[in-house]
């Protein structure tokens, strides 16, 4: 059944989706982010909103937020059944070895401790371990930064991993023992 558009013409299913089909492709591509699926979910979007269309139910001058409409909806659903179905898993393909998640909380816990252990050592070891290793600068760049010569840098930073090290042995993080000859 033909439409009736703003100008009093009537306006033929195809003539409504080759008019509609460019902005509804983009809007849905902008979405999902790729190819084949934004040209399923466009088919689909045009196949539930034929009868509508057909009808006469949507105003010609909406059928563009009409069919984004009817587009999120799809998306919506495929969504949830991806959600709700979850990965594919080829269990004859499965290494549970490879595919095991690393449990961070243990690494967090060292990350305090060491965080911790920084700011026991005096402002000027502190201030050269977080320009040196933590923000990766240079020997120069930390000495320039710090009005110091590269050499007084170097001891500095050894000094500090050192004290570093001590602490961090005294509060039981660090196994082994720290090299006192150097």
């Amino acid at each position: 059944m033909p439409d009736w558009n703003k100008d009093g013409k009537k306006e033929s299913i195809e003539e409504i989706c080759y008019g509609t089909w460019k902005s509804i492709y983009q809007y849905i591509y902008y979405k999902v982010q790729n190819r084949e699926e934004a040209e399923d979910i466009t088919q689909e979007t045009y196949v539930k909103a034929i009868s509508y269309l057909q009808n006469g139910s949507v105003n010609p001058d909406k059928y563009i937020g009409f069919l984004k409409t009817v587009a999120l909806n799809v998306m919506r659903d495929l969504w949830r059944k991806k959600k709700r179905r979850g990965p594919i898993v080829d269990i004859d393909t499965f290494i549970p070895k490879e595919n095991a998640v690393e449990d961070h909380s243990e690494n967090s816990t060292d990350r305090l401790m060491i965080k911790h252990a920084i700011t026991q050592l005096n402002e000027e070891q502190r201030t050269v371990i977080e320009l040196r290793i933590l923000k990766g600068f240079s020997v120069a760049e930390t000495a320039g930064l710090m009005n110091k010569k590269e050499g007084t840098i170097r001891v500095i930073q050894h000094r500090a991993l050192k004290n570093l090290a001590n602490i961090l042995k005294s509060n039981n993080l660090m196994g082994g023992t720290t090299d006192e000859s150097t």
